[in-house]
Formats: C-alpha cells, sequence, structure tokens
C-alpha cells in the first residue's frame, strides 16, 4: 500500500494535467476554426452585397447634343452613377445587413464606408462610427471592390470604388457565441477534476482508516492482555496449596480478579458506547441540573488519582449561574474524560486547574494542565475517533482514542461547543461552553 499509493497519485495527476492540457487545446482550435468560419462567411457575404450595389439601381442622365464632342453620336446614351449617388446611406446598411443575414451573420453589428480606389482614397461615404473603430487594431477591416460602369468606352468617368467594413469586436463576439461551449467544457473538466481529488482524499482517508484501525487492534490487545494476564496469575496463586488455607491471601487475590474483571468490562462499555453513538441511539436523559454539581462529582472520581501522582487540583467554581439541560451521568463523563487526560498526559508536578463563569447566556468550563501539550496537528485531529497523540517515548497512556471523541460528541449533544488550545511542552487547554437552562 505504501508504494501503490503514491504511484496512484502521480498517475492520476499526471492523467488531470493531460486532460486539462488537451481540454485547453481542442478549445483553441474550436475557436480558431470558428473564427475562420466567420471571416469566410464575411467575405462571402460582402460580395453579396458588393455585387447587389453594383448592379442595382441606375441612373439615366440624358444629354441635348448628340453631336457633342465629347459624346460622339449614337454610342452612348446613358451611363452608371457612383454607387453613393444611386443608393442612400440607410440602402446601403440594409443590403449589407440581408447579405450578412444570408450567411449567419445576424447578430453581427458592422460599420461600413465607401471609399474611391485612387491615390487619394479619399472616403465618400461613412457609417456612424466607421472612423471610430477603423484605426483600432484589434478590429480587421474587410474590404471589396465595387465593379465600375462597364458596357462603354467611358469607365475611366467613375473611378471604382471600394466597400469597406468593419466589425466592432469581432473577436470578442466570437467568444461570446461559444460561450455556452467554453462553460460546458470548464464544468466537464471541473467534475472529472473534482472527482480526482475526491479519489485522492478518499484513498488518504482509506490510508488513515487502515492505520487507525491497526492501532486501535493494537490498543485493544494491549488493554485485554494485561488484566487476562493479571487474572491468570490470580487464578494460579489462589490454587496453590500455602494460599487455599490464608483467607487473607484469597481475599486478596481474589479482589484482583474482581477489579480487572471491572476494569475489562469498562472497557467493553468504551467499545460499545462508541458503537451506539456512531449509530445515533445513545438517548439523552435531559433535564435542569446544577453544572457544579456535575462537576463536583467528576472531581471525587480524579482526585485519588492527581493525589497519588502528588499533583494539586485547582477548583473555582466562579460562575454565578450554573443551571443548565444536561444528562447527568454523560455530564459528569465528559468532564471526567478531560481531567482523565490531564492526568494521564502529565509530567512531575502536576498541575489542574478548574474553573467557570459566565458569558452571556452561556456556562464556561475552562480545563488546563501542566502537561506535556501537542503539537498543531494533534490539536487540528484530537476530537477524531480512535486517533491518539503519539506520546513520544512515553508508552504508560492507554486506550482507544474514544474518550475525546465521545466528549465532543456529547458537547455537541448538549447543545454546547467545545475547542482545545495547547502548547507542546507547556500544557493543554479545553474550554467547554454550555448554553444556560432558562429560568
Amino acid at each position: 500500500m505504501k508504494r501503490i499509493f503514491p504511484i496512484i497519485t502521480i498517475l492520476i495527476f499526471l492523467s488531470l494535467l493531460g486532460l486539462i492540457f488537451f481540454q485547453f487545446l481542442w478549445i483553441k482550435s474550436a475557436r480558431d476554426a470558428k473564427d475562420k468560419q466567420v471571416e469566410e462567411n464575411i467575405i462571402h457575404a460582402l460580395e453579396i452585397a458588393g455585387e447587389t450595389l453594383s448592379q442595382g439601381k441606375n441612373t439615366i442622365i440624358p444629354f441635348a447634343n448628340r453631336n457633342d464632342m465629347l459624346f460622339p453620336g449614337d454610342r452612348l446614351q446613358y451611363f452608371k452613377s457612383s454607387v453613393i449617388q444611386r443608393f442612400s446611406k440607410e440602402e446601403i446598411s440594409q443590403i449589407i445587413r440581408n447579405a450578412f443575414n444570408q450567411k449567419n451573420l445576424k447578430h453581427y453589428p458592422f460599420e461600413f464606408a465607401i471609399t474611391e480606389n485612387s491615390i487619394s482614397g479619399r472616403q465618400l461615404l461613412t457609417d456612424n462610427y466607421y472612423k471610430l473603430y477603423v484605426d483600432s487594431a484589434n478590429n480587421i477591416n474587410h474590404v471589396i471592390a465595387l465593379q465600375p460602369p462597364s458596357g462603354s468606352n467611358y469607365e475611366n468617368l467613375v473611378n471604382e470604388e471600394l466597400l469597406c467594413v468593419i466589425i466592432p469586436n469581432q473577436k470578442s463576439i466570437i467568444w461570446k457565441e461559444m460561450y455556452w461551449f467554453i462553460i460546458g467544457a470548464i464544468l466537464f473538466t471541473l467534475i472529472i477534476t473534482t472527482a480526482f481529488f475526491i479519489t485522492i482524499r478518499t484513498l488518504l482517508k482509506q490510508k488513515k482508516l487502515s492505520e487507525i484501525k491497526s492501532d486501535f487492534i493494537n490498543n485493544m490487545t494491549h488493554e485485554f492482555k494485561t488484566p487476562l494476564a493479571t487474572i491468570s496469575l490470580a487464578v494460579d496463586a489462589l490454587k496453590n496449596d500455602k494460599v487455599k488455607g490464608n483467607e487473607e491471601k484469597t481475599n486478596y487475590f481474589t479482589h484482583i480478579i474482581k477489579e480487572e474483571n471491572k476494569r475489562m468490562n469498562k472497557q467493553v462499555e468504551t467499545i460499545l458506547q462508541a458503537a451506539l453513538l456512531d449509530k445515533q441511539e445513545v438517548q439523552l436523559n435531559l433535564k435542569k441540573s446544577s453544572a457544579h454539581d456535575l462537576i463536583t462529582s467528576a472531581l471525587n472520581n480524579i482526585t485519588l488519582q492527581v493525589e497519588e501522582k502528588k499533583g494539586t487540583l485547582d477548583v473555582k467554581l466562579n460562575a454565578e449561574k450554573d443551571l443548565i439541560l444536561a444528562d447527568e451521568v454523560h455530564f459528569t463523563n465528559l468532564i471526567n474524560n478531560l481531567l482523565d487526560n490531564a492526568v494521564k498526559y502529565s509530567k512531575e508536578n502536576l498541575q489542574i486547574k478548574l474553573t467557570t463563569e459566565n458569558s452571556g447566556n452561556h456556562l464556561k468550563i475552562k480545563i488546563e494542565d501542566n502537561g506535556i501539550g501537542m503539537n498543531k496537528e494533534t490539536v487540528n485531529r484530537i476530537f477524531e475517533k480512535f486517533y491518539r497523540a503519539h506520546t513520544g517515548n512515553i508508552h504508560n497512556v492507554k486506550g482507544f482514542g474514544l474518550g475525546l471523541s465521545y466528549v465532543k460528541i456529547m458537547v455537541l449533544a448538549h447543545h454546547g461547543t467545545i475547542k482545545a488550545e495547547s502548547v507542546l511542552g507547556k500544557g493543554s487547554t479545553f474550554v467547554i461552553s454550555m448554553p444556560l437552562a432558562a429560568m
């Protein structure tokens, strides 16, 4: 597993990078193809418009004197005038629009100009904002020649004209037309990316669960092995002939068996209780209770352990209001678990400080110790089920890693909050905030 997991992670990461890269190339290719198609449609539309403007609406100009030296005899009765003389600006615009509609360019705005195809290249007619857009480097000026008058020997009487058309912000319009296409591509890429990250996260969780499972089995084996070994030794001692006739020794070994049995039952109860919490089958018997009384009850259970360690227990119940809705058993247990942890992870000169105070409509309970403390990673994970802080070379701390998980679940079940603060080597602080019961 240790070797396979990095390989799987690398392969998934490379696949994700490859997918994003080729998705980018695909979108770029589609955009280039769309750009080329639009350019071709614009050119074809302008050819249609140019043909209409060149052929339509001739202006007849009569001549009074057929013998005029400039227009000899019978050979010319009329000639075609320029485009701007035959069409108004609105008519030219409509002709271009009709041509654009034929080529699926209905949503493309345009500005146009009719210019003279000469050395001066002067503009004969311009649309509203043509001059504004023609100077921009982002716009393409599409130009098509309008055919000069034909069919006579006097074509040079009217200079060739050019139709110039600009599509303002043409590239932006193409991007907008591809909007849903791009959004869809990005969306599905994000979905696949999310799926990849969820897969990696799931693998990490499975790896962590596997490690937790191994630790739990090792801890459970150790917790059960010790009392079983003690019971086995006590039973063997009771079989000894010297012990059989000695009531005091018999009672001593019988007491050991009973205590170890109680210890095993307690461990089994802890595991069963964790299973019930997982299924959310624990029913709390909430009733108005004095938090100070429940805390005092929990302190009675921990006093002997503190005395054995030659430590001190400083209790200051300063809160003026301590009435809360609580399950007496579970609330006492969660306080007891926090105090028990303070003793377990203590150093020499154990000092535990428990204080209460009111904060608005809440009761705050603070439990501080001067133990071995925790690093940031441990503080972030301390309430996870089966998680146990690494204690270096200290191996005398027993348990399944269920205590603080149980504490948090019970605090939340009482509609309270809990947070942990700690400095490695200096101790830890747990702060519980419980809502006060309505009077």
